[in-house]
């Protein structure tokens, strides 16, 4: 059978559906079961394709109701994954037990690569990176960079999804030789590098005053924000009302006439 055939067959288009509900795993996000709600719902069209029983559909439903929890770009591998794994479970290639086993290890395992690399790095990259163009003028190409991050988001699922469902588990081996964690760690660097030039374009001149009592705002904000003891949006809310405050204030005072001593 063709690559077009498979695409277009009964399994191909349970697939796509998956592939499509990966996007909504994370609106059904509860205190109990975190993405559980999620997961099954991104997985109920291939099981019902690979499990044609009953009995089969309803063991292989209660495999995915338990807690779970991963970052959100992996969902799309991970499905691919277990979808790869149901079918080897259907064709009594493996036993049930072995997704159970390494279920949890996988995702969890992900959703940290995720959160350094995609959330403390690549993102933080972007914010910064379109910060300063902005601040030099530009338009078109911090637009530009936000499109080409956002399609290059959509080739990584597809291309984890795809790679999930064709190998299983054993497509975590590719993801091994990636090197996912060191690279977050050279983008951290060119971060540090990003953060510097900011400060520097965000440097008034002649009044550096101002701009020490704004960037040291931002790194109380940034501490508070690390020990929540208010949501962090009114944090930065705060921060930036009291911010852009602060110049009105300052005239004020310099106005108040001078207090004499009795």
């Amino acid at each position: 059978m063709s690559l077009r055939e498979q695409f277009w067959s009964e399994r191909g288009k349970a697939y796509l559906s998956c592939f499509l509900r990966t996007y909504l795993v994370g609106a059904s996000m509860n205190p109990r079961g975190l993405m559980s709600v999620g997961l099954l719902y991104a997985m109920q069209p291939g099981l019902w394709v690979i499990h044609r029983e009953p009995r089969a559909r309803e063991q292989a439903l209660k495999r995915y109701g338990r807690h779970f929890s991963s970052h959100p770009f992996w969902v799309p591998c991970l499905v691919g994954i277990f979808l790869a794994v149901e079918a080897d479970i259907a064709g009594r290639r493996l036993p049930p037990e072995a997704l159970e086993k390494v279920k949890n290890t996988t995702s969890y395992t992900l959703s940290a690569i995720g959160d350094s690399v995609f959330a403390g790095s690549l993102l933080i990259f972007w914010a910064l990176a379109t910060s300063c163009l902005l601040l030099l003028g530009q338009r078109a190409l911090p637009f530009t960079l936000g499109v080409l991050f956002f399609l290059g988001l959509q080739a990584f699922r597809v291309y984890t999804f795809v790679g999930g469902v064709r190998r299983g588990f054993s497509f975590l081996a590719e993801l091994k030789r990636w090197d996912l964690i060191n690279w977050g760690r050279r983008i951290k660097f060119a971060n540090a590098a990003l953060l510097l030039w900011l400060w520097t374009l965000l440097f008034p001149k002649g009044d550096p005053q101002a701009w020490s009592w704004g960037m040291g705002a931002l790194g109380v904000a940034g501490l508070l924000s690390m020990r929540p003891v208010l949501p962090r949006w009114v944090v930065a809310g705060v921060v930036l009302a009291v911010l852009s405050a602060f110049p009105w204030l300052a005239q004020r005072a310099c106005e108040l006439p001078p207090v004499a001593m009795p």
